[in-house]
C-alpha cells in the first residue's frame, strides 16, 4: 500500500465521525487518493459535480482531518478522473512510460505476530531501532539466514511500523530478482522510451527507507552490481536508511564487488539462526487457528532429549 493511501485511509476514519453518513458514503468514501505533491494529497474524482460539492461542503471538515493526522499534509487537491492511470497520464506519462509499481508490503507481517526467541532477539532488537529512528542507527541493516527464518518477516514489519507511525515517510519494499527486471527493462526500452531509465532511478533513489530481499542474487550481475552500488551510494549520502537481507554474509555473495562488500558491512550485520525447540513451539501455537486452541501443547521434559519423540510430537500438534 502506497503512503498516499495509508494516510487517506487514517483520514477517512476521521472523517466518518464528523461527516453525515450520506455525504460520506456518497462523497467522501468515493474519493480515490492518487499521490502527494509537496504538502497536499492527490484526490480523484469521477465528475465535476462530485468536485464542486466537496469544494462547497466538505473542504473545511477534510483540510482539518488532515491536519490532525500530523503527516505533513494540510490540505488536498481534486483530479477530476475515474483512476490512478488517468493521474497519471495527465502528468506526462503515456501506457508504455508508466512508472515502475512498487511491490507490495504485506499488512500481516508486524511486530506484533514476530515470535522473538534466542535465536533472533538482537535482529528484533535492532529492528525495532531502525523502525523507531530510520538512518540514525544501524545503517545499513544487513540480515542474513537460512530460508524460512523469518528474514522477509521482519523486513515487512519495519516497513509497516514506519508507514504507520509516520505516514508521509517514502518507504519501498522490492526483491533483487525484481530490481534487476526493472534494470535490464529500463535498459530495454532505452531507445523508445526516454523516460524509462529515469523512472527506474527516480523509483529507487527517491526515498527515505529502502528495503530489498535476496540481495544474494546481485552474484554474477555485473551491470546490476554497479547500478545497485550507485543507487546505495546516493541513498546513504543523503542519510536514508538501507535495510538488505541475503541467505549468507556479504562476503560470501559469489563475485560481489569488494565495494559492494564495505557498503553491505559498514553498518550492523544481523544472523538469524534456526530457532530452538521452545521458539519452535511458540510460532505454531501463534500459527495455530484460534478454534483449536482447546488442544494445548506441552512437552515432556524427556522428549527434548529424544528428537524423534519431539518430531512426532509436533507433527501431531499440526494436524489437529
Amino acid at each position: 500500500m502506497e503512503t498516499f493511501e495509508i494516510l487517506w485511509k487514517n483520514a477517512l476514519t476521521e472523517l466518518e465521525k464528523t461527516v453525515s453518513p450520506i455525504s460520506f458514503s456518497t462523497y467522501v468514501q468515493k474519493l480515490k487518493p492518487v499521490d502527494i505533491d509537496e504538502n497536499k494529497i492527490i484526490l480523484c474524482t469521477e465528475s465535476e459535480l462530485f468536485a464542486n460539492y466537496i469544494f462547497s461542503r466538505l473542504i473545511e471538515k477534510i483540510n482539518t482531518a488532515l491536519r490532525n493526522l500530523n503527516a505533513g499534509v494540510d490540505g488536498f487537491e481534486l483530479y477530476i478522473g475515474n483512476s490512478k492511470e488517468d493521474y497519471l497520464k495527465s502528468k506526462g506519462y503515456d501506457k508504455n512510460e508508466m512508472p515502475f509499481p512498487s511491490m507490495p508490503i504485506d499488512p500481516k507481517y508486524t511486530f506484533e505476530n514476530f515470535v522473538v526467541g534466542s535465536s533472533n532477539k538482537m535482529l528484533y532488537a535492532a529492528a525495532r531501532a531502525v523502525s523507531e529512528a530510520p538512518g540514525d542507527s544501524y545503517n545499513p541493516l544487513f540480515i542474513y539466514g537460512g530460508s524460512g527464518l523469518g528474514k522477509t518477516h521482519i523486513m515487512h514489519a519495519i516497513a509497516n511500523y514506519i508507514k504507520e507511525v509516520t505516514p508521509r515517510t517514502n518507504v519501498l519494499y522490492s526483491t533483487c530478482e525484481n530490481f534487476t527486471n526493472e534494470l535490464i527493462d529500463s535498459i530495454r526500452t532505452r531507445s523508445t522510451s526516454r523516460n524509462r531509465e529515469a523512472d527506474f532511478r527516480r523509483k529507487y533513489r527517491n526515498v527515505d527507507v529502502l528495503i530489498v530481499d535476496d540481495v544474494q542474487f546481485l552474484a554474477n550481475k555485473k551491470t546490476t552490481q554497479e547500478e545497485f552500488f550507485n543507487t546505495f551510494n546516493e541513498l546513504y549520502a543523503q542519510g536514508k536508511q538501507i535495510i538488505l537481507s541475503a541467505d549468507c554474509p556479504p562476503q560470501n555473495i559469489e563475485t560481489l564487488s569488494d565495494r559492494l562488500v564495505t557498503r553491505f558491512s559498514g553498518g550492523l550485520t544481523a544472523q538469524v539462526l534456526p530457532p530452538d525447540i521452545e521458539t519452535k513451539i511458540a510460532i505454531l501455537k501463534k500459527r495455530r487457528p484460534q478454534k483449536s486452541a482447546c488442544f494445548p501443547l506441552t512437552l515432556h521434559p524427556s522428549s527434548l532429549k529424544n528428537p524423534g519423540r519431539t518430531c512426532v510430537l509436533l507433527r501431531d500438534f499440526c494436524t489437529r
